[in-house]
């Protein structure tokens, strides 16, 4: 694959991935193009197949999803997986939301991970999510809906109105974030009605809506910026840079090994949860595919997990934040994430395996460790190495802005990505 067309389909990738369903149903949609067949949760799997081979994927809570291509015998031979996340800091609808003040309806929002709030002001807002209904027979069915255009802004407090806004702005979360999506004069319509129409313009038939789980976010298409065109700047590559590039090296690398990957949903809110990495997800697909225990233990004992996160690039205008031997320059490789804490999950030895395959690539690699006085955030890693006892490498791209609305990476740094990935999946 040439590196504009990578590029290309990273940013189509995540301009139709709004929420963590939307980049599964995407995901899927690519899996089903490259031949991987769909699996359930439900069913028995390989059932007279004795050993397995093939492609294959499974998805949980529409959120979370786990492709993976079996070439080789798994207990001799273990597999190399990729983790990723599905889900981004953004604000998420409230249960029972309208609120109507000064002739504006406005929708109540809770905050989903640690957003950086301020940038949401003033920025075009769409709204997509999933909404669960019951059809004309009384069935419960579920659909994807995604409104695409703007519909809602969070509109900041006029300067004037606030002299010391630049100064000393604090933002409360209760009463500031609702985003204003019409004007109303009746006070009758509510966001149950507007569902029940979008779905039922999908032809769905629905009579009435019983929940849903909706996000905001920013009608701002992904782009590349830049006066050399250095840089992607888009909503949400923390981290669906990660899984479009694990994706794309699953389906598109001349792979030789067993090969899986595995982005879960709720990474931003710890990943407590039967979607997130502190659930069971990927421990019982990996049972399914052996007899037993023993057989899992020693198919772990012979596998590499990558855990792919994006990390914090050196920020010219605030270096100090940084440690000053180990702040990653955007565009000059991928970085290997150290904590001596366990906060990554990377050791001497899966940083010099990961080393060695960006060699192999041709690759450049950097390191980052947090400013000892600093605190440091955490991954999917550490809790996929405890859960399952597998060598765990975590790794990521350099990004400015990180948990913004509006994010930015390199595009360098996205193919060099994508290449140790095809590394490290047929060496």
């Amino acid at each position: 694959m040439k590196d504009k067309d990578f590029t290309d389909g990273l940013l189509d990738f995540i301009q139709q991935s709004p929420t963590p369903f939307h980049a599964v149903q995407s995901m899927v949609a690519l899996l089903e193009g490259a031949g991987f067949q769909r699996l359930t949760e439900k069913e028995q799997w390989f059932v007279e197949q004795g050993e397995v081979t093939g492609r294959y994927y499974v998805t949980r809570n529409d959120s979370s999803i786990i492709a993976f291509e079996i070439k080789q015998p798994l207990i001799e031979h273990g597999i190399r997986m990729v983790g990723a996340h599905t889900d981004s800091p953004c604000l998420k609808v409230k249960p029972n939301p309208e609120i109507r003040q000064q002739g504006y309806l406005q929708l109540g929002v809770e905050v989903y991970g640690g957003v950086l709030l301020n940038p949401w002001f003033d920025r075009d807002l769409s709204l997509a999510g999933r909404v669960s209904y019951l059809d004309e027979n009384n069935q419960l069915k579920h659909q994807l809906v995604d409104w695409k255009k703007a519909i809602a802004v969070i509109p900041s407090l006029a300067i004037h109105l606030d002299r010391e806004a630049n100064d000393k702005r604090s933002i409360n979360k209760q009463k500031h974030l609702p985003p204003v999506l019409m004007r109303v004069s009746d006070g009758t319509t509510s966001l149950h009605e507007l569902l029940l129409e979008m779905v039922n313009e999908k032809g769905a038939k629905a009579s009435s809506v019983l929940d849903y789980e909706l996000s905001f976010y920013d009608t701002q298409a992904p782009a590349i910026v830049g006066l050399n065109d250095d840089f992607i700047a888009s909503a949400r590559l923390d981290n669906l840079l990660s899984c479009y590039t694990g994706l794309m090296a699953l389906i598109h690398g001349n792979n030789t090994q067993n090969t899986l990957l595995v982005c879960n949903d709720h990474e931003e809110v710890g990943s407590v949860s039967a979607a997130g990495a502190q659930g069971n997800f990927l421990e019982s697909v990996l049972a399914r595919l052996v007899d037993d225990s023993q057989q899992v233990s020693r198919m772990m004992a012979s596998s590499l997990m990558m855990s792919v996160d994006n990390a914090h690039a050196i920020h010219p205008n605030f270096a100090d934040k940084h440690d000053a031997n180990h702040g990653p320059i955007i565009n000059e490789g991928p970085v290997i994430k150290m904590n001596a804490n366990q906060r990554y999950a990377s050791n001497s030895e899966t940083s010099a395996l990961f080393k060695q395959w960006c060699q192999q690539a041709d690759v450049p690699v950097q390191s980052f460790v947090v400013r000892s006085d600093m605190g440091c955030g955490s991954t999917i890693g550490p809790i996929t190495a405890n859960n399952l006892g597998v060598r765990t490498v975590d790794v990521g791209v350099p990004t400015f802005a990180m948990h913004s609305i509006r994010e930015l990476a390199g595009c360098k740094d996205t193919v060099y990505l994508y290449q140790v990935l095809q590394q490290y999946f047929r060496a």
